[in-house]
């Protein structure tokens, strides 16, 4: 063993969300991880039309999230975003 923990727990909550995961095993450099939870049926929903898309679950979730959930146009002064 080389004396590091396999898994070492965070500081505390703040340290644990803004800890940025390794960057092998992120596909951007500002990617965070979601977890939500869903019901056993929801789950095979999603899998089954990730898959239908020829897409990741991840993929989807992220195309669907940036769909509902825009970049705020910040060109525009801010009293016209409202």
């Amino acid at each position: 063993m080389n004396g590091k923990p396999f898994a070492a727990r965070p500081a505390g909550a703040e340290a644990w969300v803004r800890s940025a995961e390794p960057a092998a095993k992120r596909s951007d450099a500002f990617s965070a991880r979601l977890t939500i939870d869903v019901t056993p049926a929801c789950r095979g929903r999603i899998k089954i039309a990730a898959f239908a898309r020829g897409q990741t679950v991840a993929e989807m979730i992220r195309e669907l999230f940036d769909t509902t959930y825009p970049e705020p146009d910040t060109s525009a002064p801010a009293e016209d975003r409202r």
